[in-house]
């Protein structure tokens, strides 16, 4: 979307991300790596690309495959296993191998800015490694925020001072483009920046723990930020910028973070696996949905996701896709895509 934004159609990128999504697709906590896929396509010596054709091998599971099916562009896998130095090495053969006329190092939200102290602070590592490594490749690199505080962890009162100039504002027609891919993927932060450029405005519950997220004008905008800048304040992504491997990466996050994403991953994997099995009961689903909707109100939310909205209906992810078709077809005028719409009254 924002390839498309400021450079147009014609032109491909090579978008180069993680495979980490978090418990929602891949019931195994962390990152894959290039051993957890079959089908990928070396690119580089230490890149691997990944086609429609590429599956992960269960029982990880992965939305990259079917990215790459509905995206004009390449995707190549950032593989965090051999720490920040890994990454350096695969971006500097990635430059050697482009020549690349520009590189954006893109953070929804803008945790790629925080100390590592904020309580409010969920998901430091991915960001503070790739962080790191951008500031060790003997590239020109632009930092860019898009969706100041969209991912629930920073304020963008917290963000502001460090804004450079403003460089879009996302709009219905950027998000257009992408619309069918934000029916299924299910990234909250995307769907919350996609909805605040289609509109949408007041209060979205987020995550399992229905953290509330602003909905405001700030939500569609993407800024740039000085690299630099960005690295002296991260203490987590100057401490691991050596790491050779992502358990050193994990002990510095609980040393100056307190946590380690993946250890919280972990624990939940563990207790997932001990759960009963649910069924979708669509009479049962809509007289939950209610309770909800009575509820969330009270607390002055406008917004959900179908992420939040299946763990707060008791369901597990496998389930958000069905949940996703069973209120949509029942009650299409709250679908506010790819958002869920509070009712004001039943």
């Amino acid at each position: 979307m924002l390839h498309a934004a400021l450079y147009g159609d014609e032109d491909q990128a090579v978008i180069f991300t993680y495979a980490w999504d978090r418990l929602l697709i891949d019931p195994r906590p962390g990152p894959r790596g290039a051993d957890g896929f079959t089908g990928l396509e070396q690119l580089t010596r230490s890149v691997r690309s990944v086609p429609a054709t590429a599956r992960p091998i269960p029982p990880g599971g992965s939305t990259l495959p079917r990215l790459a099916a509905e995206l004009p562009h390449t995707l190549a896998l950032l593989d965090p296993h051999h720490g920040a130095e890994g990454i350096t090495r695969q971006l500097e053969e990635l430059v050697t191998h482009l020549a690349p006329a520009s590189i954006d190092l893109l953070d929804v939200g803008g945790d790629i800015l925080a100390r590592g102290d904020e309580p409010t602070l969920k998901s430091p590592l991915a960001d503070a490694l790739t962080l790191a490594a951008c500031c060790q490749v003997n590239a020109p690199i632009r930092l860019l925020i898009a969706g100041p505080g969209l991912d629930g962890e920073l304020s963008p009162d917290d963000l502001r001072p460090l804004f450079g100039p403003l460089v879009h504002t996302f709009t219905a027609e950027d998000v257009d483009a992408i619309g069918g891919i934000l029916q299924w993927h299910p990234s909250e932060a995307t769907a919350m920046l996609a909805a605040t450029a289609r509109g949408a405005r007041g209060t979205c519950e987020v995550r399992d723990a229905g953290l509330p997220v602003p909905l405001t004008d700030e939500g569609p905008t993407v800024h740039e930020v000085d690299l630099d800048d960005a690295l002296s304040r991260n203490s987590l992504a100057r401490a691991v910028m050596t790491t050779a491997t992502l358990d050193e990466a994990e002990a510095h996050s609980r040393e100056i973070c307190g946590f380690s994403e993946i250890d919280y991953e972990r624990n939940k994997a563990t207790w997932l696996t001990e759960q009963p099995p649910t069924k979708l009961d669509p009479n049962d689903v809509l007289s939950r949905l209610d309770q909800f909707h009575s509820e969330a109100r009270a607390r002055g939310v406008t917004h959900t996701t179908f992420r939040h909205l299946t763990e707060a209906l008791n369901l597990n992810g496998s389930h958000r896709e069905a949940l996703r078709r069973l209120l949509i077809s029942h009650r299409p005028e709250q679908y506010a895509a790819p958002l869920w719409r509070i009712p004001s009254n039943d």
